[in-house]
């Protein structure tokens, strides 16, 4: 069920580039029921096996990330979701179990969808069928991507390759409210190897650490240590669903 005190979106679209990438006309078949809420980092969205009864559209400089538990009690994390896109349900009608953990990262505005209320949609509307199954593709060749750089990338690529993406998706926002332990879990690595890491960037002038966050001093040297898997992300999105992945270009909703 959708929570209290959520405010109906009626006027002007979410900052969701994924609804705004919708025409009008299938943006008016579900416009009507779609809710916002603001939400708090480290919130819960679904755990494995919950029904999966809401499409979660994170706003502005919000994020979410999928997390696989494993046997030893710790989670990996697998992507992100940002305003690109959503989370729950997007191609799937009937019973939907959740698979993974879907978390809250950072915290924001989302815009909530009954699953019901998008699958009726579907059935009127061709097009909007096709730009959620695109989505869906392009979220399948992020955990590609995914799977392929935790294989064969360092740790030192991988954590900078994650506070980029991080900062794509909030606008360049250079301060990356994140603990060492936070992005180890997310690497899934020792917290030991992540303070070093990150030793060596703030060594280099990098970035900074502070209380419960990172600062990036220069994004530029660490887009350069970083491997280049969100580019190739980046570059199906533009193939597939133009417009939609965060951009530089894009970062004036």
């Amino acid at each position: 069920m959708l929570s209290q005190g959520v405010t109906t979106l009626a006027r002007e679209r979410p900052y969701n580039n994924l609804l705004r990438r919708l025409s009008p006309a299938d943006y008016a078949l579900i416009s009507p029921y779609l809710v916002e809420e603001e939400t708090s980092p480290n919130e819960l969205l679904y755990r494995p096996g919950d029904d999966v009864q809401i499409v979660h559209f994170p706003c502005g400089p919000a994020l979410t990330s999928y997390l696989v538990p494993n046997e030893d009690g710790r989670d990996v994390e697998t992507i992100l979701v940002g305003r690109e896109g959503a989370v729950g349900g997007i191609v799937s009608e009937g019973f939907l179990p959740a698979y993974t953990r879907i978390v809250v990262k950072f915290g924001g505005p989302f815009a909530r969808l009954p699953l019901s209320r998008l699958a009726a949609a579907k059935l009127q509307s061709k097009t909007l069928r096709n730009v959620f199954a695109r989505y869906a593709d392009c979220m399948l060749a992020q955990m590609f991507q995914s799977t392929a750089c935790n294989a064969i990338h360092s740790i030192e690529q991988r954590t900078a390759k994650w506070i980029v993406a991080a900062m794509d998706r909030t606008d360049g926002e250079p301060i990356v409210p994140l603990t060492h332990e936070q992005l180890a879990t997310l690497l899934g690595v020792g917290r030991s190897y992540v303070s070093r890491v990150v030793q060596t960037f703030r060594a280099e002038g990098i970035l900074e650490t502070k209380r419960g966050a990172f600062m990036v001093r220069d994004f530029d040297a660490l887009k350069h240590r970083s491997c280049l898997c969100n580019e190739a992300v980046k570059s199906h999105f533009e193939e597939v669903l133009r417009g939609v992945y965060p951009t530089e270009q894009a970062a004036t909703g």
